[in-house]
This record gives C-alpha cells, sequence and structure tokens, in this order.
C-alpha cells in the first residue's frame, strides 16, 4: 500500500500537481484520504451521491480531511470509464473537475451504454461553461490519458483492486461504505494525528 504514496505528488506540489484539481479540502489537514474510483461504477456514484456529501460537509469543509480523488477506471467492466476520466482531468485543468465529477456521476446511466460518450461529454462542458474545441483538444492530449494511466497504475500498486477504494493513512478501505461506517475511522485517525500537537 505504501506504493501508491511512492507515485503521487506531495501535496505541497506547485499548481503544476495533477492532484491539485482533484482535491478537496485543506492542503494541512491532518488526515489525507485517496478515493480510487470509476466514474462508470455504480458503486462510486452511490459513494458520491449518498455518502461524500456528508463526508464534505463533517470532516473536508471542517479542515479535518483533505480528499483526492485519484481515476481508477475498470475497462473490463466500465468501457466508458477512460473516456469519462479523461473530460473530467480536462474539466480540472480548467479548475471544474468537481462540477464535471458532480455530472458524470449524475448522468451515469445517460452516458454509461453509449458507443461512443465523447458528443454526450461536450453537453457536459456546455453545463460547465467550457469551450467545446478546447475540451475536445485537451481529450486527444496524450499527457491526459497518461495522467489517467498512472493515476490507475498506482491505485493497483497501492492493492485496490475494485471500485471505489480508499486509501487512508496507511490502510485500505473497500466497498461504498456508509457514513455511519467513516465516523469512527476518521475520528479515530484524526485523534490520533492530532494528539501530539495538544
Amino acid at each position: 500500500m505504501l506504493c501508491l504514496l511512492a507515485t503521487l505528488p506531495a501535496p505541497a506540489a506547485a499548481q503544476r500537481d495533477p492532484l491539485t484539481a482533484r482535491t478537496k479540502g485543506n492542503a494541512q489537514a491532518p488526515v489525507t484520504v485517496y478515493e480510487m474510483s470509476d466514474f462508470q461504477c455504480p458503486w462510486c456514484k452511490r459513494h458520491s451521491e449518498q455518502t461524500f456529501p456528508a463526508l464534505v460537509k463533517e470532516y473536508i469543509d471542517t479542515g479535518k480531511v483533505r480528499w483526492v480523488f485519484v481515476n481508477f477506471p475498470i475497462v473490463s467492466l466500465h468501457p466508458n470509464a477512460v473516456p469519462a476520466a479523461t473530460f473530467a482531468v480536462c474539466a480540472g485543468r480548467a479548475g471544474k473537475f468537481w462540477p464535471a465529477h458532480d455530472l458524470l456521476f449524475r448522468y451515469q446511466g445517460i452516458w454509461g451504454p453509449l458507443k461512443n460518450p465523447a458528443p454526450y461529454f461536450l453537453t457536459l462542458a456546455d453545463s460547465l461553461k467550457l469551450e467545446r474545441g478546447a475540451i475536445g483538444r485537451c481529450a486527444q492530449d496524450s499527457t491526459v490519458v497518461a495522467e489517467v494511466r498512472s493515476d490507475s497504475e498506482g491505485s493497483q500498486r497501492s492493492g485496490a483492486r475494485s471500485t471505489p477504494s480508499f486509501y487512508v493513512e496507511g490502510g485500505l478501505i473497500t466497498g461504498a461504505v456508509t457514513v455511519e461506517v467513516w465516523r469512527p475511522i476518521l475520528d479515530s485517525i484524526y485523534k490520533a494525528k492530532t494528539a501530539k500537537v495538544k
């Protein structure tokens, strides 16, 4: 599991850090969670819509947790996961990763079964007020595809085999667990990490 941290840039890195756009919360938060997720995965959608909002309110907005989204498309099950991840990375380069994240999960049932989801993603670009041409060019950029591939490889090295999986301060949590499961985990880690400074 330590391999994932070695493959991910440090949180204090400059804006060149590709994870900056995919991070929520205070960079100095005592706890960091890496969410390894697939935009076409129904369980990832469930986590995003049913659990994540409470985690944002209780842990991220309060400065306790820094949350980092890591693309882990399971292409054997979800053929449109890589194009979705590519779209999200491109939106992130324009400062709109999290709104794109929300739209991709909200409309997963529409774009998921499409043979070619690219035209639909351009309608999402419109919703995000992103220029279609720029998004189209970005989606063809080899560095974007390489970023998604690097995320996926890092997720596998961390021990993740399914989505969603979460790397939390040395441990791996798998599945779309409820906020009731998350609370004691995050509370205990936060307490242990902050006990030394009190």
